[in-house]
């Protein structure tokens, strides 16, 4: 059984917010509480609020302020000598890192987190940090080396009850699945992981999984239809709560569905639309991948092929740069579709 979904990175006096609380309603409550715990002289709960308000920044793509703000965290959890806080804070800046494409520096944060975590006696801020690092290595397109790491934090978070981190889990071994091709246990994972998140009124959690089981249900049964309204029942859930990041990545997957019913006008919009948002916030392996969207989808609509060639080999360097694997891939399976003067070649369809 699992309890309500709860916000760890919720600290001190903010203990009360919600993992559903919007965003701007935490930084409005993190700056408040940041500039009382400053007045009382309290460097830990300076810390705690400054976690919080770095938390809220990050979501809402403000990175600069986000950056700022998890490195006062932690200069002042150090200050006050709490292993535990200095974990929290430097969970956040390996999750701001991995967030801005910076992927070797989010994995030398989230590694220093998990240690002082552990250290400090704090199962949850370590659990978190290797949860990260699995999700880094993951989006890296590193399956084999993360897949076990992914199984034994599913299996902690099960024996804690704990459903948000359930959750991630189940959605992270979800996305292992999709991409390596085993499509049933993707739909099955993603299924699981959206009614554990019902449940807990994890509303961000459910989202993702709902996002999810969208592009299985479009790449495994070919129905774009269901596919749209899942996303757009998460898409509710984003706005609702200001999530700026998901909302980004749920536009693109409906430039993904689009793509692949052959509506490439309708891709290229929301693809364009996803791009503009991932490049508002900083977030260039977001960006990139609309980007690549994009080019395939203008090339069916009649784009020059040497210009989309061109775009490609550019992607092609972007990805390899960043250390994205699968990614990568996917610009080769564009150039095989597209051909290699990049003009668009008829989608193959199933029998």
């Amino acid at each position: 059984m699992y309890g309500k979904a709860f916000a760890p990175e919720y600290q001190g006096a903010l203990t009360a917010l919600s993992v559903n609380s919007s965003l701007p309603d935490v930084l409005a409550a993190a700056t408040e509480q940041l500039a009382a715990a400053r007045r009382a002289g309290s460097p830990l709960e300076t810390a705690r609020a400054g976690l919080a308000a770095a938390e809220a920044y990050r979501r809402l793509g403000r990175t600069e302020e986000a950056e700022s703000a998890w490195k006062d965290s932690y200069r002042t959890a150090r200050s006050a000598g709490d292993a535990g806080a200095m974990a929290w804070a430097l969970w956040s800046g390996g999750t701001l890192a991995r967030q801005c494409g910076r992927l070797p520096l989010a994995r030398r944060l989230l590694g220093l987190a998990a240690d002082l975590g552990e250290r400090g006696g704090d199962v949850v801020a370590r659990g978190y940090s290797l949860a990260g690092m699995a999700e880094t290595g993951r989006i890296q397109g590193d399956y084999e080396a993360v897949r076990r790491l992914h199984e034994q934090l599913l299996a902690e978070a099960r024996r804690r009850g704990e459903a948000r981190h359930t959750v991630w889990a189940l959605e992270g071994l979800a996305q292992i699945h999709r991409n390596t091709g085993d499509l049933d246990s993707a739909h099955r994972l993603f299924a699981e992981a959206a009614a554990i998140a019902a449940d807990a009124e994890d509303r961000r959690g459910h989202a993702w999984a709902l996002r999810g089981l969208a592009d299985v249900v479009s790449v495994r049964d070919g129905d774009a239809d269901q596919a749209l309204a899942l996303l757009a029942e998460a898409e509710r859930s984003c706005r609702t709560m200001n999530l700026r990041s998901a909302l980004a990545y749920n536009h693109k997957m409906q430039g993904n569905v689009r793509y692949r019913a052959g509506r490439f006008a309708e891709a290229r919009d929301s693809y364009a639309q996803a791009w503009e948002e991932f490049r508002a916030m900083n977030e260039p392996r977001g960006e990139a991948l609309a980007r690549l969207g994009l080019a395939k989808s203008r090339a069916h609509l009649g784009r020059d092929a040497d210009k989309t060639a061109a775009e490609l080999d550019e992607l092609a360097e972007t990805m390899e740069r960043m250390g994205l694997r699968h990614a990568l891939e996917m610009v080769r399976r564009a150039r095989a579709e597209l051909g290699p003067a990049g003009a668009a070649r008829p989608l193959e369809v199933a029998p």
